[in-house]
């Protein structure tokens, strides 16, 4: 459960750097500022989001209250995979992105023919 919770939160951070960076990139025409800049305007929402849901995972993670024992290691693995999660979306994943984008090409991918090619 605390797996899926975490997973769940990592991943809509990981797809709001991407598809930013992903439009950053054709505006600069560089993977890595676009990765960069992605990580840096994104910063305030992915940790409002990590940190809202590590504050809801306080008191399961005291341990207080009945079973409060019991339940009180999932509190625990459920933030402390919040954080790895929340520092690996704000610095490994953007420098994988313009690893991956380093040598991509700044054309459309449409076969569409009425689509506008992207200068």
């Amino acid at each position: 459960m605390g797996m899926i919770m975490s997973t769940g939160v990592s991943v809509a951070n990981a797809i709001l750097i991407v598809t930013n960076a992903e439009k950053l990139r054709l505006d600069y025409k560089d993977a890595a500022k676009a990765a960069v800049m992605s990580a840096s305007i994104r910063l305030r929402p992915i940790l409002m989001t990590s940190l809202a849901m590590i504050a809801g995972m306080i008191p399961m993670a005291s341990g207080l209250g009945e079973a409060g024992d019991q339940t009180a290691p999932l509190g625990r693995a459920v933030i402390g995979g919040l954080v790895f999660s929340t520092l690996a979306a704000l610095l490994v994943l953007p420098q994988v992105y313009a690893m991956v984008q380093r040598k991509t090409s700044y054309q459309s991918p449409s076969l569409m023919p009425d689509d506008e090619p992207i200068v």
